[in-house]
Formats: structure tokens, sequence, C-alpha cells
């Protein structure tokens, strides 16, 4: 649940769930009818009177508090605060704060196991990993601006890509900006920070050009003889500059960017992680579908996703690439109503990576939404 307050009939129906109570035994329970429990759970039918309320919390075995929402927030959000909370933290101190400096090759480590853990979608314990982990790095940079520059531009970066996650704009585009900063004047560098630019800036008028400029910097004079490095970068740059095409409805530029990371692609090939891009034909198709979605077309992109997920390279993709495909094709299915087949897609999503379900407020509000919709409210196994 994101931290907006749930609706009663929402709550029911999840802690009956939790329960393993069907709508009949629970309703059995009551002394009501099935039909009641389901207008009450689809919000049709409002619990407004004490008594009944306090009858349901018993059956439910919970406090009527509980039932109406005023415990607590939810562990994960209250989770996923308090880690931006320390991140921040970490970001504000600019490697002014006493310590002893790790070398250069302790951070080399350190960031590599936080990509590792952001590649598996292991959300809250990068969250653990990153205040040390930004701390160090920003001293060391402060003593030595040159020391391990390429660790420094790949530390703020996983930090710019958890926090893009959980919807932080504003402290997403402080860690990519001092990516950029450390990256200043080196090529390869610069179009590595700039990946991690896309999705902070995709709703910015100006990220097209931004991100089509990185591209180009890095391509190689000749696509037939450039470094497999060099392909994923420019291909990756010009799938996010497609995706802010479509998201601002010119979906021929997107098509032709797309079709253009698409060349590149074939001469990178799946299974592949150049650069932290995951960049190859898997990822390119997955990004065609993400495309439709921007533009609005939900029949398209429901079409691009099945035959993405059903390719070979679909497998080589990382577990968070793929968990965060099926949650834009959870949009995809509810753009063309079929709300029960988007529950199933955040339902493969929470199999692939539970965290990318329960600590990304955009897949929290889908499962809300797909709450409302589908007719059968046992898909709240999604909580």
């Amino acid at each position: 649940m994101t931290g907006e307050r749930v609706p009663i009939g929402r709550r029911v129906a999840y802690l009956r769930v939790r329960r393993k109570l069907s709508q009949q035994t629970f309703a059995d329970r009551l002394g009501k009818s099935k039909s009641w429990v389901d207008k009450v759970e689809r919000g049709v039918r409002s619990l407004e009177r004490v008594s009944t309320i306090r009858e349901v919390a018993a059956v439910l075995r919970v406090d009527a508090a509980t039932l109406l929402g005023d415990d607590a927030r939810p562990a994960e959000v209250a989770e996923r605060d308090e880690g931006v909370a320390r991140i921040r933290a970490a970001l504000s101190t600019y490697g002014m704060t006493a310590g002893r400096d790790a070398p250069p090759d302790r951070w080399g480590r350190a960031v590599a196991h936080a990509w590792d853990t952001y590649r598996h979608a292991r959300y809250p314990q990068l969250m653990e990993q990153l205040p040390a982990l930004l701390t160090d790095v920003q001293r060391g940079q402060a003593r030595d601006p040159q020391a391990g520059r390429a660790v420094v531009v790949d530390a703020y970066r996983v930090a710019a890509a958890l926090l893009t996650k959980l919807d932080e704009a504003s402290l997403a585009w402080l860690a990519a900006d001092r990516a950029m900063a450390a990256a200043a004047g080196d090529r390869v560098l610069s179009a590595c920070a700039a990946v991690q630019l896309g999705p902070v800036l995709r709703a910015s008028a100006r990220a097209r050009s931004v991100l089509l400029a990185a591209a180009y910097r890095v391509a190689p004079s000749d696509s037939d003889s450039g470094t497999p490095e060099e392909l994923s970068l420019c291909g990756t740059l010009l799938a996010q500059a497609a995706l802010t095409a479509a998201r601002t409805g010119d979906g021929r530029a997107a098509g032709e960017l797309l079709d253009e990371a698409a060349e590149m692609a074939v001469r990178v090939g799946d299974g592949h992680d150049h650069c932290r891009t995951a960049f190859g034909p898997a990822a390119v198709d997955v990004a065609r579908a993400v495309a439709a979605v921007e533009r609005g077309d939900g029949a398209e992109a429901v079409a691009r996703h099945e035959a993405a997920i059903a390719g070979d390279g679909w497998r080589w993709l990382p577990l968070e690439h793929r968990a965060a495909h099926l949650v834009d094709a959870a949009r995809a299915y509810l753009m063309v109503g079929e709300a029960e087949r988007a529950a199933n897609a955040l339902a493969r999503a929470k199999h692939l990576a539970p965290a990318e379900v329960r600590h990304r407020p955009t897949a929290r509000a889908l499962t809300a939404q797909i709450s409302t919709e589908a007719p059968i409210l046992e898909l709240w196994h999604l909580r």
C-alpha cells in the first residue's frame, strides 16, 4: 500500500486474503451474504456503523484501528523513507567529514557489490550500503579529485538509479549531476554518467537533446569497429532519448531512434552488461514496448511486451530490468482494460524481485489501482 489513505473496503479484502478466508467463508462468519462482502470490498457498500466495523475486525483478528487504517505506515514505506533520509544525509557531506580514507580499490569492490545488489533489485540492502559508500567516495574525492574517477562516477550512478526507482527525483538529479561532474573531460565516463540522467530528465523538454548529445559524443566513427562499451552506451542513450520522444507524443522520432539503437544492439548481443547498461537486442525490444506505453498505445505495448518476453534474450536481462519492465507491462494491460492480466504481470515482477513491487512507489500505486478494477480481489496476494 502507498502512503495515501487506503479505502476500508480494499483493506478488508487484503486482510481477508491474508487470513486465507474466501468471501463465502468470511460472509458466513459475519452472518452476511457473499454479495454483501463483495460490495464492501469493491467500495460499492460503505462500512459506517461502529458495531459492524468491530465485528469485521474481530473475524479478521485485527483491532479496529488497523481496519480503519489508523495504524502506522506500512513497513516498506517507513523503511524506504528512513533509507532515503540516510542517503540524503550522506550526499550532503561533500567529503568534509573527518575519518580515515579508504583506498580506491576498496571503493571499487564496494561499488561493484552495490551494482550487483541493484541488479538483483535488493533495494533495502542497497539503501543500507549506500550511505557509507557515498561517504567514503566523497571523502576520497575531496582529498584527490582524480583518484578512482571511474569508481566515483559509478558510485553516484548507482545512487541515482536507486533514487529514481524510489521516486526521489531531486536527490536522483543531485547524484546524477555529481556523476556528470566527476566524469567531466572523459568521453566514455561522461556517457556513463548520462545514462542515469535519462530517467531523471525524461519529463524535461531538454532531455532528448541532452541524451542525444551524449550518445553521439560517445558513438564510434565507424559502428563496425566500435567497442562493445561505446556501442552499449550510445545505444542505451538513444533508447532513452526515444522514450523521451514517445512521452512527448513524437512516435516517429521514437521509432527512428530505437531502430538506430537496434542496429547497435545486434553488434553487442544479449547477455552482457557493458558499462552497467545491460544493452542488447532484448533491451531494445523491451524499450519498444515501454515507448508504446509512454505514447498511450496500450494495444501496441501489450503486443510488443509479449513478443519481448518470448524471445531468448529476455532471460539474460538483469532481474531488476525484467521486473521493472513487468511493472510497465502492467500499465499497458490496464490501458486495454485487462486488470487481471495487469495483476499477473505484477505478480511475476514480485516473484522475480519482490522489492520492485514492495518498495517502488509506481508499482504500489499500480497495485492499488488494480485492486479497484479487478473483479476478483484474490489478487491481493500482490501485497
